[in-house]
């Protein structure tokens, strides 16, 4: 059985544990909600899962009750051997390690498509999430739950408030979109803040042609242009982009950071690079 609140409250006093503010952490504490985690997660028995920040284990019972194989990682020391013995009835792999550090193939052997379920700390979700685009491709679903203005940015579309550079580098890789809400009450502690629950689908591939634009200068020429992102393109992207490229691909020089697709940001990121002309 999941955890619910009570039973974290308890595991919590008996191990004379306390939440690490400075990893972020809030343990979910309601069943209901990593179940729909799981739902939303599209989780079949048999299905390979990666678990990062697995806390106590709410969310990987859930995971195993759904017959996944789930490789939890945790990188708590205080917090792992609770979370085996939680896990305990079911053969669940559980990994001490910092997810910024792990190494990957050895952690996914040879299968060649994996899920990510997470409830991520909000203080990692973004860079966790970027580092598991740009470098793990065999992770190929992710579904998280993060901070609300963190998700909203992640699936952010052209024209939306939250777009910005995260948005971009995100759909470069993948289509990501919000799924759910989730309120700050089943959280223990209970954050400040709501949170939200992201889908993020790796495309078959990147949505700007890897020979005509590398990825790194895309993000150089994004990252510029979000930096100020209430000048118009020609100031913002003075120095990063020849002012010839607005004509050469079509976009305006009076338009700001966020009307661009990631489609038109690799166009000008080519601009010079032996890619568009």
């Amino acid at each position: 059985m999941t955890l619910t609140r009570p039973e974290v409250r308890r595991l919590l006093h008996e191990h004379g544990l306390r939440p690490d503010r400075a990893l972020g952490q809030h343990f979910v504490a309601d069943p209901n909600t990593v179940r729909r985690i799981v739902r939303v997660a599209g989780v079949e028995p048999g299905t390979p899962v990666v678990e990062i920040g697995a806390g106590l284990g709410s969310l990987t019972v859930a995971l195993a009750e759904a017959g996944a194989r789930v490789v939890a990682v945790e990188t708590d020391r205080r917090l792992v051997p609770v979370l085996r013995s939680v896990v305990s009835p079911w053969p669940v792999e559980v990994v001490e390690a910092d997810a910024f550090h792990l190494d990957w193939p050895a952690l996914l052997g040879p299968e060649e498509e994996w899920w990510l379920v997470a409830n991520l700390p909000y203080n990692v979700a973004t860079p966790l999430v970027l580092l598991v685009l740009d470098q793990v491709a065999r992770v190929r679903h992710l579904t998280v739950m993060v901070q609300r203005e963190v998700g909203e940015r992640m699936a952010a579309a052209p024209g939306d408030p939250a777009y910005g550079a995260v948005s971009v580098r995100i759909a470069y890789w993948a289509r990501a979109s919000l799924v759910g809400r989730v309120p700050a009450t089943v959280f223990v502690p209970r954050p400040r803040v709501d949170s939200v629950l992201v889908r993020i689908e790796r495309r078959p591939a990147p949505a700007v042609d890897p020979g005509t634009v590398g990825y790194d200068r895309l993000v150089r020429v994004v990252r510029a242009g979000f930096g100020q992102r209430r000048k118009m393109l020609r100031r913002s992207l003075a120095g990063v982009v020849d002012h010839a490229a607005f004509a050469g691909t079509g976009i305006s020089p009076e338009a700001r950071a966020e009307e661009l697709t990631v489609q038109e940001w690799g166009r000008l990121a080519a601009w010079g690079t032996g890619g568009v002309r």
